[in-house]
């Protein structure tokens, strides 16, 4: 395996930014754009190793690309994958979800390469819809879907939601044994070292990573570890940092046992709606992403895709629930409807929207129902006339926000109570000195 490396200038307004492209499999190359300066990711993380931003290249008889780069990285990224391919021979690029330091790059791409057809799930297309301001020809993947590259690579996908975005997949590559997870399994950790061979420095980086974007879905992360269980994995393509390839137990044993520990202690929300029809999932996801920021876990439900005893289960433990109106004509939607009615109790929050498909079945007598049964409803039910506009985003946003803070009152409580105990013992040390202030 030859690792090739290009490298900028760096000064003192201008971060270190490099590249290092490898050969990790049969017809696959990683590109890694290792952005070794950065202090800062988002408003969770101090960075202290610096990060990377890692995308693949696939190919068959048809080539594809998993995940771009950040947009920092547009010049040398672009150069060099112009280098490794002729654009016009590239005909899928698969998002593994539409967060900007993976999908910075998509616009670039679809103006060098028109031809190609973005792969990815239902709410990862209707996001970049709305990011590239321009047609572009896709196909929408859920889990158990296949794309078929030729030459052996038949790529499988995995929905993997809230891990960390509601859109994300993985992609699955049984030719090489390769498993794309984004940022599942990543760290922000830059260093020139491709594979997790030395496990010691990468532990702490690895576990804070999983705190601040992962612990928060812990029960989402045990439902992608279950749907990986068949999966013979020899390398994890993480999106971030080195990867995984040596301890590969180490760092998914240490995500189950996490994520275990974590779940037994944070509510859940089930966020039920029948995909494929209107709006469901674009609204599902913007509710869940409302209540995700209130350190609420939630799982989301297809309709068409969840079995009674799942979904009768799932309605048991949870402590919320939103459920987006099927349409009248669906007759096994109202059955499961009618599961979901049985399976609530009194004990349980509730929020109902529409999903704007034209034909929705009523939302008021299913509201009416969930009020004998004795449910809190934590928001008014949302109906939706229209597209989905930045107004609407806001408005199920703030609903889900509203359920998880609704959930987590009693703990919110707590926390405060204990701010004042100790506000009042710091009152106390000072009420008994004698001190000087001066301005």
């Amino acid at each position: 395996m030859v690792a090739i490396t290009h490298q900028t200038q760096s000064s003192r307004l201008q971060t270190r930014l490099t590249l290092q492209v490898a050969q990790i499999g049969q017809s696959t190359t990683a590109i890694r754009c290792l952005d070794w300066d950065r202090p800062r990711f988002d408003i969770e993380f101090a960075l202290d190793n610096g990060t990377t931003y890692n995308s693949f290249l696939i190919e068959g008889q048809h080539t594809a690309l998993v995940d771009t780069s950040h947009i920092k990285f547009r010049n040398l990224y672009l150069n060099l994958l112009q280098d490794e391919l002729a654009l016009t021979r590239l005909d899928y690029l698969v998002v593994s979800h539409t967060e900007p330091d993976h999908s910075g790059l998509v616009a670039d791409i679809l103006r060098l390469a028109p031809q190609v057809t973005v792969v990815g799930s239902k709410v990862a297309i209707q996001f970049l819809e709305n990011m590239v301001h321009r047609p572009f020809q896709s196909r929408v993947v859920k889990s158990g879907d296949t794309l078929d590259l030729g030459q052996g690579h038949v790529l499988q996908f995995f929905s993997a939601p809230n891990l960390h975005w509601p859109d994300t997949i993985f992609t699955y590559d049984p030719q090489t044994r390769i498993l794309y997870t984004c940022d599942a399994f990543g760290m922000h950790y830059c260093d020139d070292h491709l594979f997790d061979e030395e496990p010691a420095p990468l532990e702490q980086d690895f576990k804070y990573y999983y705190d601040c974007l992962m612990g928060p879905n812990a029960r989402s992360v045990l439902g992608a570890l279950k749907r990986l269980e068949s999966l013979d994995v020899g390398t994890i393509a993480t999106g971030h940092g080195p990867l995984l390839r040596h301890h590969i137990n180490q760092w998914t044993g240490n995500y189950r046992e996490w994520s275990q520990t974590k779940a037994s202690d944070m509510p859940l929300v089930a966020v039920i709606y029948a995909g494929g029809y209107g709006y469901s999932t674009y609204l599902a996801n913007a509710i869940a992403n409302g209540i995700l920021k209130t350190g609420v876990d939630v799982e989301l439900a297809d309709l068409g895709e969840i079995d009674l005893h799942s979904l009768g289960e799932l309605v048991g433990n949870a402590a919320g629930l939103v459920i987006g109106m099927p349409p009248q004509s669906d007759k096994a939607g109202q059955t499961l409807l009618q599961t979901v009615l049985a399976a609530v109790h009194g004990k349980q929050s509730i929020g109902l929207f529409e999903t704007g498909g034209g034909e929705d079945e009523p939302v008021f007598p299913l509201r009416n129902r969930f009020h004998e049964i004795g449910l809190t409803e934590a928001f008014a039910p949302i109906l939706v006339k229209s597209a989905p506009d930045a107004a609407l985003d806001q408005l199920c946003g703030e609903a889900g926000t509203d359920l998880g803070q609704w959930l987590t009152r009693d703990r919110t409580v707590r926390q405060i109570k204990a701010i004042d105990g100790q506000l009042e013992r710091a009152l106390g040390r000072i009420s008994s000195g004698l001190y000087l202030l001066t301005v």
